[in-house]
């Protein structure tokens, strides 16, 4: 028998070619997630935001009808867009200039100009930075959905609260760290792909529940008592963790076991955060949890249910206020392809009140210290009306999108569409640029917050991205 100290050319090349199998196999595993630098993860600098709150209106609300004033509209109202009298857009051939039916207002002391639809988050502007000069890669809800929450306008990559759960982990023991509260009326365009983890660790996806949908099976079951569950539960955690053991690469298995876990501590603190028979009647007043409009009072009831999650430590709130489209455009979202005067007539006081009430109690609970509060939506619409409508096609060349809370600087405006509102003019803004400053807000350096996922370090902002310093207080 050869001893394993002799040795011939062909055994050291094949030994030699082994060795450097197991070298890039470990490199792999360590960048995926496998090895103690995956443990390492966490801010790259102080960061002013702990937390996220990010509030999306499905279906492109309209720009230029509730966040940026466009006299112009008002003065060429009926008349041709100059240079695009023969624009075709998403659904076809454009009328002319459509002025917004509703009166703009001063607010604030900074005297924003606001829709008069919105005098509840009139008091808000202050504090808001608003980003007026937004562009889009698409003009499809799907796509364009998954895009402004994703940085990628096709499926499978991670949120940007999946990116955030990563980078920073739980600040909460007994509460999932990214939770997706879709609204009532549905989920929104493209469903869950908009919460998904997509090639990140499995256990970074959102858990999704809402004032109207509990998280299900939560409760242990009347015919089992506290020590037979415990019981089980050693029993269960010592087989899971031998079969994971066994199975390291599955990324998938150790999030079924995380969540199995996160459930059982769940089962205490799930009922008591849904649970608002401890918040005084000011408060459900305030939010009009108690309106006699149900889809308002749905709604309310997820903006209360986000702060008692934020306040108990989730690390990342998504908040839908509207779902996706219906047979009739404008009915269960924002797209008001037909008759934008009725459709935001009933989609605004949805959302101001509950909004606005949001707000306002994270800022005198002290909670937008640390907390950055996101306004999304998946792109804007057009400043004319459709041929043959009282509504407004797609635009994905120039919306708003805006933030408030930690280490935002209120009161300012960044950017701005034309005097029309047709496409983003002064200092245009990528999708990119909004989430590298949300990353920097977070202590993340957008550039080096990466995954190692086919072939490449993959980015939240692809290769793209600026931290706008203007918006920062």
């Amino acid at each position: 028998m050869n001893s394993p100290f002799d040795t011939t050319r062909r055994r050291f090349l094949g030994n030699v070619t082994t060795g450097l199998m197991g070298v890039g196999l470990t490199q792999l595993m360590t960048r995926e997630g496998f090895g103690s630098v995956a443990t390492s993860r966490g801010p790259h600098f102080p960061g002013k935001a702990k937390r996220v709150l990010q509030i999306f209106c499905p279906g492109a609300a309209s720009h230029m009808d509730l966040w940026e004033h466009k006299p112009m509209l008002e003065k060429m109202h009926g008349q041709p867009l100059p240079g695009e009298e023969d624009m075709v857009s998403f659904q076809g051939k454009n009328g002319p200039l459509m002025k917004s039916p509703w009166p703009f207002a001063p607010a604030g002391e900074s005297g924003k100009m606001i829709s008069t639809m919105l005098p509840n988050m009139a008091e808000h502007v202050d504090d808001i930075a608003f980003f007026h000069a937004m562009q889009s890669k698409t003009n499809t809800h799907g796509p364009g959905c998954v895009f402004v929450n994703t940085g990628h306008a096709t499926e499978g990559f991670p949120s940007a609260g999946a990116w955030t759960s990563y980078a920073l982990g739980s600040l909460t023991d007994n509460l999932p760290t990214y939770v997706a509260i879709p609204d009532i009326r549905g989920e929104p365009p493209n469903g869950k792909a908009n919460w998904s983890n997509g090639f990140l660790p499995a256990r970074h996806q959102a858990i999704t529940m809402a004032a109207h949908q509990p998280i299900r099976n939560i409760e242990r079951p009347s015919g089992v008592s506290m020590q037979k569950e415990k019981g089980t539960r050693e029993l269960l955690n010592f087989l899971n963790e031998r079969h994971a053991a066994e199975r390291a690469a599955e990324t998938d298995l150790r999030a079924r076991i995380g969540a199995y876990e996160l459930a059982a501590k769940m089962q205490m603190s799930a009922p008591e955060v849904s649970d608002f028979a401890s918040e005084s009647p000011h408060i459900h007043k305030l939010y009009g949890t108690d309106s006699g409009n149900e889809l308002k009072a749905a709604y309310a009831r997820n903006c209360l249910l986000s702060r008692r999650l934020l306040e108990r430590g989730v690390r990342y709130v998504n908040l839908y206020c509207s779902s996706r489209a219906s047979g009739v455009d404008g009915l269960l979202n924002w797209d008001a392809h037909k008759t934008l005067k009725a459709d935001y007539e009933r989609h605004c006081p949805i959302f101001d009140q509950p909004t606005a009430a949001l707000l306002t109690d994270l800022k005198q609970l002290g909670l937008l210290e640390d907390t950055l509060v996101l306004w999304t939506s998946e792109f804007g619409r057009m400043p004319t009306r459709q041929e043959g409508t009282a509504g407004r096609d797609h635009n994905p060349d120039g919306f708003t999108l805006w933030m408030m809370g930690a280490g935002v600087k209120g009161g300012v405006s960044y950017g701005a569409t034309d005097e029309f509102g047709r496409r983003a003019e002064d200092k245009p803004t990528t999708v990119w640029d909004y989430y590298a400053t949300v990353m920097h807000l977070l202590g993340l350096d957008f550039k080096k917050l990466s995954f190692y996922h086919n072939g490449i370090d993959q980015r939240l902002t692809d290769v793209h991205g600026k931290v706008i310093k203007q918006v920062l207080a």
